[in-house]
């Protein structure tokens, strides 16, 4: 099987593997224990972890809450700026872009579901990207939650971030990025945003760990109550084997992040140009859904006009590929995230995204070429 699904999970690399495999069986005090050493271990380990999450995105540790992911994360966030208006019987206005992951979309919806909040979703255009003048244009008075992903999970479109931070620098609203995708593939920093979310299970950690990093404007309302664990802003004892994973799976990907990158961007530069010969030699229509933009350099979302693309992959059999976002699937719904591309139906049944990850070689993707071709139809190449 070719693994190009790394947009869904990837492997847990040996190295943060490694690290976490004594808090199972050897370090196994609960950190909130600190009457004994092996508590004062557990918490150590959960301190390094936080700053080594930190330091992959230019926060400060005690900015970093984990969570049980990145869906958890947002929930908070989400609900840290909603509910305290809510109690208080006040009202309040959000802000969100019609291709954000349906963690936020839920959320945010569910928020505006109560009384004094209302909701603006901005459009984007065809490659994927929202106007920062649209989102100043959206602001009112009452503007408390602008949350913008900072790289989409289906496209791999990446938002002007730094330009979006910069327009809301002098609005009351807080700023909430999803950089679920982002992380390890692009440079990410905490500059100009308020609210930022983040899963291990993307970055070659453990599923099941995640974290919010909160700048200092705000205040997070806990989404789970009991102890006083992670200062009060999560209840609950900690995950410390999926911490420390996280932890040691973002320093290795500040080690690696150049390199990564550049090493992806050409293996998927290679895998499209092998796409559009495809296209020529088979007479298939395919399109690369949002070229026009910067994109993470290891996502390819490709429509095969004319093809069932579920059928394809299965006839295939050898690429683990995705053709919706893993959230959304069995649910039989189209991508919401193509539509708001102005990508009809017929031509969202033909998309496939390909996301490939640190350890795709060139013999994979010239494999999945030669899968694709035949399924194509494609005549061998003089």
């Amino acid at each position: 099987m070719i693994y190009f699904d790394s947009n869904a999970t990837t492997p847990v690399e040996p190295a943060v593997l490694d690290r976490m495999l004594p808090f199972f069986s050897e370090h196994y005090g609960n950190p909130s224990n600190t009457t004994h050493a092996m508590g004062w271990a557990a918490g150590e380990a959960v301190e390094m972890a936080r700053e080594d999450v930190a330091a992959l995105v230019s926060a400060e540790p005690k900015q970093v809450t984990f969570t049980s992911g990145a869906t958890e994360a947002i929930n908070m966030a989400v609900c840290s700026v909603v509910e305290p208006l809510v109690r208080a019987g006040k009202t309040g206005h959000l802000i969100t872009v019609a291709t954000e992951h349906k963690a936020v979309l839920a959320a945010m919806e569910r928020a505006a579901g109560q009384e004094g909040i209302s909701l603006t979703v901005l459009p984007v255009d065809a490659a994927g990207r929202v106007s920062s003048a649209d989102i100043v244009a959206a602001l009112t008075p009452d503007t408390v939650l602008t949350a913008v992903m900072w790289a989409n999970n289906e496209t791999g479109t990446v938002q002007p971030v730094a330009e979006i931070a910069g327009a809301l620098a002098d609005h009351r609203t807080l700023f909430l990025t999803d950089a679920t995708q982002a992380v390890g593939k692009l440079p990410v920093s905490m500059q100009g945003i308020d609210m930022l979310t983040l899963s291990a299970h993307k970055v070659y950690g453990p599923k099941g760990t995640g974290a919010l990093i909160c700048g200092p404007r705000v205040r997070v309302d806990p989404l789970l109550v009991g102890g006083a664990q992670e200062s009060g802003r999560r209840a609950g004892t900690l995950n410390v084997p999926g911490i420390v994973g996280l932890g040691a799976a973002c320093q290795v990907a500040a080690t690696r992040l150049e390199r990564d990158h550049d090493d992806m961007l050409a293996r998927r530069d290679r895998f499209e140009a092998g796409l559009m010969d495809l296209a020529e030699r088979s007479g298939t229509d395919i399109i690369i859904n949002g070229a026009a933009a910067e994109r993470l350099p290891q996502t390819t979302n490709a429509t095969f006009r004319g093809v069932k693309a579920k059928e394809m992959m299965a006839g295939i059999g050898t690429i683990a590929s995705s053709t919706g976002s893993a959230c959304n699937t069995g649910k039989g719904a189209g991508s919401h995230v193509l539509a708001a591309m102005g990508v009809g139906a017929a031509d969202g049944e033909g998309t496939v995204r390909f996301s490939m990850g640190r350890h795709t070689t060139d013999s994979e993707i010239d494999e999945a070429l030669e899968a694709i071709g035949a399924w194509l139809g494609a005549g061998v190449p003089a």
